[in-house]
């Protein structure tokens, strides 16, 4: 039975997705909107921290390990630079080499996790072997001797952990592709004689998004404290730019003096894992199907 439409009549919009995602937002539990309010508070530091932060990221602008006060609310480091502006500028760069870690490893374990479902064979085993290899070594380990071979810049770092992190994308991508590769939508496009960058991206990609999606968010938080511990260690982000995790260890002698200094760059890192724990925990249960 079809529907007439009265001339002049009014017929109402479809629901935009921004009503759509607002709509959900609404139903999301505190948790999840106390991790999406600390997120958003961090990328507004990162992205405005030339404008925000009260003193640029490298100048000394007091004496060593000055106290908290006025002038300088957290104090300053071993070298008189601002704490509180250096917290504000590793957040910039802390987070965005984070980020594009993450991404440069779901590009690298996605493609090579959907190439080998799609094609199955040698290329499967071939990747897979060559990640059970990879898989094999601590990465935490694997990552400090190979950054002590090639050397400790930002470049290296970013491709050292991307391939790391990879073979964990790969096999996700791979296990939840496989659930998708033997649907008869999947055999009819090979059938057609589609090309495989159009069955990998148009036929099987869309279909495994959530968890792709939820894994980042975790993947990111393990990327995140793997760069911190690395700074830590004296091999990841190099001075003089600012990261969270060498300002612990450029100002731990402070602990001996009972000076939370040190504090909070570790606190800074502590409450963007747990935000993002919230927020993928709670995308996790809304695409998964499981109700309250």
């Amino acid at each position: 039975m079809t529907t007439q439409t009265v001339p002049g009549e009014r017929i109402p919009p479809q629901r935009r997705w921004w009503q759509t995602a607002w709509r959900e937002l609404k139903k999301a539990p505190l948790s999840a909107w106390f991790g999406m309010i600390v997120i958003a508070i961090y990328l507004i530091l990162a992205l405005f921290a030339h404008w925000i932060a009260p003193f640029p990221e490298n100048e000394l602008v007091g004496a060593q390990y000055e106290p908290w006060g006025d002038q300088f609310l957290f104090g300053t480091d071993q070298l008189g630079r601002d704490m509180l502006s250096r917290l504000i500028f590793g957040a910039r760069n802390t987070i965005g080499i984070a980020f594009i870690t993450t991404l440069l490893a779901f590009l690298i374990g996605g493609a090579m996790g959907l190439m080998a479902t799609v094609v199955g064979g040698w290329v499967d085993q071939l990747f897979g072997r060559a990640v059970d290899i990879l898989m094999a070594i601590p990465q935490l380990i694997f990552a400090l001797v190979l950054l002590s071979i090639v050397g400790a810049s930002i470049v290296n770092l970013i491709l050292i952990i991307a391939v790391l992190d990879s073979t964990r994308v790969f096999r996700l991508t791979r296990a939840v592709a496989m659930n998708v590769v033997v649907l008869d939508f999947v055999e009819a496009a090979k059938l057609q004689g589609e090309k495989i960058g159009w069955i990998m991206s148009r036929e099987i990609l869309p279909n495994i998004l959530p968890p792709l999606v939820a894994e980042f968010g975790l993947r990111f938080c393990f990327v995140f404290l793997t760069i911190s511990a690395l700074s830590f260690l004296g091999l990841g982000i190099q001075p003089p730019t600012a990261d969270w995790g060498s300002m612990v260890r450029e100002n731990a002698t402070l602990i001996n003096y009972g000076d939370i200094t040190p504090l909070l760059p570790a606190g800074a890192i502590a409450l963007l894992t747990v935000a993002v724990n919230f927020v993928v925990d709670w995308f996790l249960h809304k695409t998964s199907g499981l109700k309250d």
